[in-house]
């Protein structure tokens, strides 16, 4: 009688022991609708370049209004310049 009641107990125990985990989703909660990002502008690609062209067109800017030609080189330097931009910007175009 003893080791009926035990198992029966046992049983019971059992029972109610695998019914706990199926009343409990399983499943994670569902997550929370996150707001979407403001949209940020994207990153100027290369600004280390935009801001040599920029340099380089105040420092053309600058022979341009200098008085003295220094035997022609203020010219040759003037062109240099705008070799270079021309090069920077090709450089540019090439990164697309």
């Amino acid at each position: 009688m003893k080791k009926r009641y035990s198992s029966i107990l046992a049983v019971a125990a059992m029972a109610f022991a695998l019914t706990i985990p199926v009343s409990i989703s399983a499943a994670p909660p569902a997550p929370k609708a996150q707001p979407a990002p403001a949209a940020t502008p994207a990153p100027e690609p290369h600004p280390e370049i935009h801001d040599a062209i920029d340099s380089l067109r105040r420092a053309k800017e600058h022979l341009n209004h200098a008085s003295h030609d220094y035997q022609g080189h203020r010219v040759d330097a003037i062109r240099a310049i705008d070799n270079a931009i021309a090069q920077l910007q090709i450089c540019m175009k090439y990164d697309r």
